[in-house]
């Protein structure tokens, strides 16, 4: 069997059951243990698994949240190539939901110079101060319980607040991607705000930096039927970014 063909097996055997065991593909390539750890190697270098003991699995897990500060300096020039893609979903006059999330600030960063005139639904406090100089800008800031290391809003009143409204487009941050999980996150405050921001939208459009892909966060967010499409940055590696456009997943990057 050749090297590529096995490594089709590994990852069909993944996406199926998470983890997989050296001893276990020796036995049905019937080759080496080395040969299978150079498999492995060529896998994980592509960014398709994780190597661990014994074995290898398919994706990397998050159950730490980094402070929002820490958040809004890592990967901040894959954030501000999202802002300009997601610039594109939008049209002038739009109503338009955001979600509390670095990558969704530098989205109205890029909003604010491009265009005139939107409605801007949020729980954030950060997002909501960035458009205090656009005039002909509606900025609606959700009710509720402030919770001060995110600086956003949470709690009943502020998802019962979000039911008011008809939305052209939201940008749901997401911390985890994966093929079996789907879209995952932190925090069941701000996963709630951010399924209500889904239910009242007409199109959804999940916005992560390419270090998401591949990986579990904490808690179900979502599954890919919920969304129209995902942006991400040119970062993302061409062989992550195939095996989940062969699942079906609109996935925009450039």
């Amino acid at each position: 069997m050749l090297a590529q063909d096995r490594y089709a097996k590994i990852l069909k055997m993944l996406n199926q059951e998470k983890s997989i065991k050296v001893s276990a593909l020796t036995k049905l390539f019937n080759v080496s243990i080395d040969t299978v750890r150079r498999d492995l190697e060529s896998l994980e270098k592509e960014g398709l698994l994780k190597r661990v003991y014994g074995g290898a699995v398919l994706e990397k897990t998050n159950s730490k949240e980094l402070h929002f500060t820490e958040r809004e300096t890592k990967h901040i020039e894959e954030k501000k190539e999202i802002g300009e893609i997601a610039c594109r979903y939008i049209k002038e006059g739009q109503s338009i939901a955001m979600d509390v999330s670095t990558t969704n600030h530098e989205i109205a960063k890029a909003m604010k110079n491009k265009f005139d005139k939107l409605t801007i639904i949020t729980n954030s406090l950060l997002i909501a101060m960035e458009f205090c100089n656009k005039e002909k800008y509606n900025i609606i800031l959700t009710g509720g319980l402030l919770r001060q290391e995110e600086l956003c809003i949470v709690g009943n009143l502020a998802e019962n607040f979000i039911k008011n409204f008809h939305i052209d487009t939201a940008f749901i941050s997401m911390s985890g991607i994966s093929i079996n999980e789907e879209l995952t996150d932190y925090g069941l405050g701000e996963l709630q705000i951010k399924r209500k921001m889904m239910e009242r939208a007409q199109q959804v459009i999940v916005v992560a930096d390419s270090s998401k892909f591949d990986v579990v966060s904490l808690l179900k967010a979502a599954s890919f039927d919920e969304i129209d499409a995902i942006i991400t940055d040119s970062k993302l590696n061409k062989k992550v970014l195939d095996k989940y456009k062969e699942f079906g997943i609109e996935i925009t990057n450039e």
